[in-house]
């Protein structure tokens, strides 16, 4: 067995495309633009290459986009009074705080203060509870919900399935798990103090990894016939980029695998780009069907 890559590169590029049609269809019967702010805080390296690719996407497909870079050393109250020009300028219509913040800043504080209606990432404790009870916002966190677009895409169904989930973030982890949930699988949640860690992966039907280590699951730790989607990005002393999962192992027991570059990466881009659209429809009252 050879497991199928999931190509996120590919559907990315799809919606994309289908993001720009949407953008063009609602400048014509709105006469407005979607609009999307990203907040930098800092000079984090990875942090820079990420805010400069969703603002390049962003401007290839019609949005208006800006991006609002910050010192490192910024306080707390000039960071929440950026926030809060954001919330009230009409141009914008999606708000992103790029994380991790400097340490000084409380980050929680900062994503609440985001308008809920503008948030862009789903990470508001507003939509974050509204994720939890089923009532969906129109903004879903981009890394989880890309993932589930994945499945969609390749025709797996997660109902019935049991989901396993390495990783207990409030950016990927939890977030899955609720996704997952709600797609009717049975739900394990795992991290860094789960005891037989091996034993719960080898259970999984659907195996999340989001763990932040590379290559630490192999393809020992994977039931065979599995569908692994890697959420890990790491950067080896070679310079080469790996997930969290040993591709050459894995690919030879999984069912699907999500390559690294090119899984779910794409895929967060173009969530965010799509959450964008669905923000500014309920904004502006317009119907999500009316926006193709």
């Amino acid at each position: 067995m050879v497991a199928t890559p999931l190509d996120g590169k590919k559907l990315s590029a799809d919606l994309q495309a289908t993001v720009a049609r949407q953008v063009e269809h609602l400048k014509k019967t709105t006469g407005q633009t979607p609009g999307l702010a990203v907040l930098l805080v800092g000079d984090d390296p990875a942090s820079q290459v990420y805010v400069g690719k969703k603002g390049k996407t962003a401007q290839a497909l019609g949005l208006y986009s800006t991006v609002i870079r910050l010192p490192a050393d910024t306080s707390l109250d000039t960071v929440l009074s950026t926030l809060d020009e954001l919330n009230v300028d009409e141009r914008i219509h999606g708000i992103l705080v790029q994380l991790p913040l400097p340490a000084h800043l409380d980050s929680q504080a900062v994503l609440t203060r985001v308008n809920p209606r503008k948030d862009v990432d789903g990470f508001h404790p507003h939509n974050l509870g509204r994720l939890l009870a089923g009532d969906l916002p129109a903004a879903l966190p981009c890394t989880p919900a890309g993932m589930m677009a994945l499945l969609k895409a390749y025709g797996i169904q997660p109902s019935g399935k049991h989901a396993v989930v390495v990783g207990r973030s409030v950016i990927v982890g939890k977030p899955i798990a609720l996704l997952l949930l709600q797609a009717n699988a049975t739900v394990t949640l795992c991290h860094s103090r789960t005891p037989n860690l091996t034993e719960h992966m080898r259970q999984a039907d659907i195996l999340v990894a989001a763990v932040g280590k590379p290559e630490m699951i192999t393809g020992e730790d994977i039931k065979p016939g599995a569908v692994v989607l890697d959420v890990g990005i790491n950067r080896l002393p070679d310079g080469r980029l790996v997930g969290d999962v040993d591709y050459a192992s894995a690919q030879n027991v999984a069912a699907y695998l999500t390559p690294v570059p090119g899984g779910v990466g794409p895929m967060t881009i173009a969530t965010l780009m799509m959450n964008t659209i669905a923000l500014f429809c309920e904004q502006m009252g317009c119907e999500q069907m009316d926006c193709t």
